[in-house]
């Protein structure tokens, strides 16, 4: 499980507004192996935290490369799980070493193997100087992957995208109102997102979480509807910020727990700016 906001607007007006600011959390168990982002591939062109669990090492939940391309993955709450299926982290994975395919036709090609793949949500992205591109396609929604043609805020957990669950809907107006206060420095803002992303707040009853996830007993639903997830074993692991400028200025803030440790978190920030 996991839950991202993003603003998204490709030709701000203001010089010292952002292209992209997103925030988003990566639930899972404490105990699975896990590297914290850092850069690889090619040139260590790519910025991602990278799965390590015994055949699926190398999967990404959330990265971002220099050439301008992104991928955010959740995963889709339901109950069966097959395993036989095949890992969504290679998802985005793949997309961030993609040379050829632009962000829907990626996703136009994910589509026709939707069901190879458990229930996930996928957002890709092109960053470029002429136009920027975001893109979302959900396995368990339409057969079509979706353009997202206008500027905005919006909301994935795990349901499709914006669907309104009660926490979904509660984070996005926190988000907004921080990226909507035009006078936080980055710093601040990157702050304040944070703040977002570790809110513990339970957003229950919700009938149409409870529904979906109707397969979880009572108390992992209730702490599946906080924007931050906390259980004894289970929870969020991972908050990342990710702020794009005008000028193709990438600014990825990461704060990790350290050592299936909830009570130890490291953060680490990286500057860079896109190449073309």
């Amino acid at each position: 499980m996991c839950i991202i906001f993003f603003k998204f607007d490709p030709r701000p007006a203001s010089k010292n507004a952002y292209r992209l600011i997103l925030a988003a959390n990566r639930d899972e168990l404490f105990t699975r192996p896990s590297k914290a982002a850092d850069f690889w591939g090619t040139n260590n062109e790519i910025l991602s935290g990278l799965d390590l669990e015994n055949g699926k090492e190398g999967g990404s939940w959330l990265g971002i490369s220099k050439r301008g391309k992104l991928a955010a993955l959740t995963n889709y709450m339901e109950g069966l799980q097959s395993p036989d299926a095949q890992g969504r982290g290679f998802l985005v994975s793949n997309y961030l070493m993609e040379k050829d395919l632009d962000s829907y036709s990626y996703l136009k090609k994910v589509s026709a193997e939707g069901n190879l793949y458990n229930g996930f949500n996928l957002i890709t992205a092109d960053f470029k100087a002429k136009q920027d591109t975001v893109c979302y396609y959900g396995n368990r929604g339409g057969p079509e992957p979706i353009h997202l043609k206008s500027a905005g805020v919006y909301g994935l957990s795990n349901s499709l995208l914006d669907t309104p669950w009660k926490k979904l809907l509660k984070g996005k107006r926190h988000f907004t109102s921080v990226v909507n206060n035009q006078t936080l420095s980055s710093e601040g803002l990157v702050q304040e997102l944070l703040n977002v992303l570790n809110n513990e707040e339970l957003n229950t009853p919700d009938p149409a979480q409870e529904s979906q996830g109707e397969c979880y007993s009572r108390s992992m639903i209730e702490a599946l509807s906080a924007v931050c997830v906390k259980t004894r074993d289970y929870g969020t692991r991972t908050n990342t910020v990710i702020l794009i400028d005008t000028d193709g200025n990438v600014t990825f803030t990461e704060r990790t727990m350290l050592n299936c440790d909830p009570s130890k978190w490291s953060t680490s920030s990286y500057q860079f700016q896109l190449e073309g």
